[in-house]
């Protein structure tokens, strides 16, 4: 005989039972996401936590009661997995916009020293800015840009081919490469 359990499952509503249904069904969802599904809907059948979790091919009751007594408090939510460990993310919403709206716009060569956005011109404008992220690195600014499904170099059509400002002794020159139309075709 099992011990009196202290959160037992919560009677499910027919959305919940119709929603963790198709979960526990599903092909395309997440794997773990199914895994709760079913443990949950054996557990609402009748199931003992040892007999849900065997029949998943899990062996920790335990994690069967904390699922439940996290469906209990979250509802749905519970069967969504959360931050697995690492490093918690240290730029919000509000930063990584801020990243991608400096980003889209055209940078300027007398007051960005570029005509192209690289990482670490993006990162050093952002660090110089007022209302800029004076700690970002070019890596969190490339998972932004991947995020957003950009990339500083996915295009470089701006930039006029085959002139190319450098700087001299005597200040900046422009060079122009002669073979430019030859190189095109």
């Amino acid at each position: 005989m099992s011990r009196r359990k202290k959160s037992p499952l919560r009677e499910l509503t027919a959305c919940e039972q119709q929603m963790l249904g198709q979960l526990s069904r599903s092909h395309s969802a997440p794997a773990v996401q199914v895994t709760r599904a079913k443990i949950l809907l054996l557990v609402a059948e009748g199931a003992d936590y040892q007999d849900a979790a065997q029949s998943v091919g899990r062996r920790s009751i335990e994690a069967v009661s904390t699922l439940v007594a996290r469906f209990n408090q979250e509802g749905l939510q519970a069967v969504q997995p959360r931050h697995g460990g690492g490093q918690k993310k240290v730029y919000d919403k509000t930063a990584q916009e801020r990243i991608r709206q400096e980003f889209s716009r055209t940078p300027l060569p007398e007051t960005d020293g570029t005509a192209t956005w690289s990482l670490s011109t993006l990162q050093k404008v952002l660090r110089q800015a007022p209302d800029g992220l004076p700690k970002v690195s070019t890596y969190t600014i490339w998972q932004v840009l991947r995020e957003a499904r950009n990339s500083p170099q996915q295009s470089r059509t701006w930039c006029e081919t085959g002139t190319v400002q450098r700087k001299r002794k005597d200040g900046i020159v422009t060079v122009i490469d002669p073979d430019t139309e030859a190189k095109k075709s």
